[in-house]
C-alpha cells in the first residue's frame, strides 16, 4: 500500500489487520478507481514465491508519463516506456518492487 501512495498517490479508505498485523482486507483509491487488496494467503502465493500468479492491473490515469516516473522513483522497474499505442491510447507497463505485480498505466476516460 505504501507503495501505491508513493508511486500513483493513492488514498487508503479502509483496512482490516488480523491479530498478526497483517492486512485481512484493504481499500485504496487511485484517482477514480478503488483497489482491493490485502497480503498473500492460500490459495493465492506471496510475490517472492516461484509459482505465484501474475496480476496485471489496468490503472487508468490522467498523466501516463508523469505517473510512470513517479512509480519508477518509487522502486517499480519499467517493462515499457510511455507510448502512443495503435488503438488511442498511451500507457507504459511497470513490475512492482515486489517483482510480481505489473501495472498498467493507461489514460483516464471521460
Amino acid at each position: 500500500m505504501a507503495f501505491c501512495a508513493a508511486a500513483f498517490g493513492a488514498t487508503e479508505s479502509f483496512r482490516l489487520e488480523g491479530d498478526d498485523g497483517r492486512i485481512a482486507h484493504a481499500e485504496i483509491r487511485v484517482h477514480r478507481s478503488t483497489l482491493m487488496l490485502g497480503d498473500a494467503e492460500a490459495p493465492a502465493s506471496p510475490p517472492s514465491a516461484a509459482a505465484g500468479p501474475s496480476v496485471v492491473r489496468h490503472v487508468h490515469v490522467p498523466d501516463v508519463d508523469a505517473l510512470t516516473g513517479r512509480a519508477v522513483a518509487a522502486g517499480a522497474e519499467p517493462l515499457t516506456a510511455p507510448a502512443d499505442m495503435a488503438y488511442g491510447a498511451r500507457q507504459s507497463m511497470l513490475r512492482d518492487p515486489f517483482g510480481r505485480v505489473r501495472i498498467l498505466l493507461a489514460p483516464l476516460y471521460g
